[in-house]
């Protein structure tokens, strides 16, 4: 199956983070989270999330900032961004929506709301998530099957090559590092080295090309790896 989505939650108050990380992980989703703005920052860059929920006042860094840090940072400045904070006056909301965020949800909340509002970002800005059916060029992926094929044509992969491919398929064009990548096929908790990763995409490349056709996975020295599109 595809990718579960990552969500990272800023947010300082334990018993609602608690509440916000169980609510997700019964839909699926997996939730990192901190109360501190500047390990959500790094968190961020390093792990690259789906989508992220931010108090405004946190320690350290204020999620205000965060949103504007993420703003402009290339490869997080399109993350969806929901403001999840106790002020709520209209000016606040202006500045949030102004400063990036995608919505704005006052507290109290209910749970129920937030991941609709959630999901209902997801399925306009990132498609393939919320699809059994991932399409790339003359690649097609079924992940409710767990099917594969290129130009009409079966795909032999196994497991991990195919849950690599479909985390790959969709985030076209993002760079991920050997690390990320471990996190987002293998879990967190695991205890693999580093030069897996390139075993299986040795192995994925291999049978892409079992037909012929270009290789759509691009190396990026000292970077990662990335999925072009357009092969």
């Amino acid at each position: 199956m595809a990718a579960k989505p990552q969500l990272l939650l800023v947010e300082d108050d334990r018993a609602l983070a608690d509440l916000v990380r169980f609510h997700f992980e019964a839909q699926g989703y997996r939730v990192l989270s901190t109360p501190d703005g500047d390990e959500g920052l790094l968190l961020a860059r390093e792990y690259l999330p789906d989508v992220v929920i931010l108090d405004w006042m946190v320690e350290g860094t204020s999620g205000l900032e965060i949103c504007r840090q993420l703003r402009s940072l290339g490869p997080l400045s399109h993350v969806p961004i929901v403001m999840l904070t106790a002020r709520g006056t209209e000016d606040d909301k202006v500045r949030g929506l102004q400063t990036g965020a995608d919505d704005y949800l006052t507290k109290p909340f209910s749970p129920r709301e937030l991941m609709a509002r959630v999901a209902a970002i997801l399925r306009r800005v990132r498609p393939a998530l919320g699809r059994e059916e991932l399409t790339a060029a003359d690649i097609i992926l079924d992940t409710g099957r767990h099917l594969a094929s290129r130009d009409g044509k079966p795909l032999k992969l196994g497991p991990t090559e195919f849950r690599l491919l479909s985390h790959l398929m969709e985030h076209p064009g993002q760079v991920f590092s050997r690390g990320q990548l471990l996190d987002a096929v293998w879990g967190q908790d695991r205890d693999i080295e580093m030069r897996t990763v390139d075993v299986h995409i040795r192995r994925l490349r291999k049978s892409l090309a079992m037909y012929g056709g270009s290789d759509p996975i691009r190396t990026v020295r000292s970077a990662g790896y990335a999925f072009d599109a357009a092969g």
